[in-house]
């Protein structure tokens, strides 16, 4: 008898077969959770809950290094602002064979110096003098101004402290977050069913003829035979293809809120103490 697709078919378990994966892609998802749980638990804590940290030393830098300033010319103060100056007279500071001169310009208001505006400090051995021009106008009364030197000063190394920095562990390492971000199930199922018929027949005749001479003129006996044969053959032949293919991809998951919350906590518990003198 000829099998029928549609009740074959019909008769499957799809729930078990498509439940099935579907069940062990939730059990794979719990698994990866509780696998994060653990690593968070074994790797950023010790055995009394309290967080595992990393210690670090480094040297910092407590004073950083000042270059060496060579002696110059930091700033000029008018100490007469003269009189009679209808435009700003020349500014001329003294110096040696290896001095570098300074440079500035004066600011003339209603005839009196009121300024100096010091544009190059120069370089000097010693502290220099300075000269304003004379007004060019009739009775007018020459100004006058003195330096504020700045000496040399020789450079300053900087200083460093070694310092000791503990950090928790579980802020530096990359936290797995595994979930399943997508599951394809493909089902196919695939059923052949044939069916074979045969026949054949087979008719045999025989026959002979036997003359005896008895009487004048003889006689005769004839003997005839026949046979006929009919066979049929019938069968069916049912071929069943069943195959399923399941795609599952995994992602790493963004944090949770409470792990970010964790994680920001365990930023504020860093330390950092000195460990040693300023050299």
């Amino acid at each position: 008898m000829a099998a029928n697709p549609g009740t074959e078919l019909s008769s499957l378990n799809f729930g078990n077969m498509i439940g099935g994966p579907l069940c062990a892609v939730i059990e794979a998802q719990t698994q990866a959770a509780r696998a994060t749980a653990d690593f968070i638990k074994t790797v950023g804590f010790d055995q009394d809950n309290k967080p595992v940290y990393v210690e670090f030393k480094y040297p910092k830098e407590v004073a950083p290094y000042q270059p060496a300033v060579e002696a110059h010319v930091a700033s000029v103060t008018v100490s007469n602002p003269g009189s009679g100056y209808e435009s700003a007279p020349t500014v001329t500071f003294s110096a040696g064979s290896s001095d570098t001169a300074a440079q500035a310009q004066a600011v003339v208001e209603n005839g009196k110096v009121v300024r100096i505006e010091l544009t190059d400090g120069g370089s000097y051995g010693s502290a220099p003098t300075v000269t304003l021009g004379a007004p060019t106008g009739d009775g007018g009364i020459q100004a006058t101004a003195t330096v504020v030197f700045a000496t040399r000063k020789d450079a300053v190394e900087a200083k460093f402290q070694d310092m000791k920095i503990e950090v928790p562990l579980l802020t530096m390492l990359p936290i797995p977050f595994i979930r399943v971000e997508e599951a394809t199930i493909d089902f196919n199922a695939k059923i052949n069913s044939i069916e074979t018929q045969s026949q054949s027949s087979d008719l045999a005749i025989g026959g002979n003829l036997e003359v005896k001479q008895r009487w004048p003129g003889g006689s005769a006996k004839l003997n005839v035979s026949c046979s006929y044969k009919k066979t049929t053959a019938s069968g069916s032949n049912v071929e069943r293809t069943y195959s399923m293919h399941i795609f599952v991809k995994a992602s790493q998951d963004e944090m949770p809120a409470g792990m970010e919350k964790l994680l920001g906590v365990l930023e504020g518990a860093m330390r950092s103490t000195p460990v040693g003198a300023v050299k």
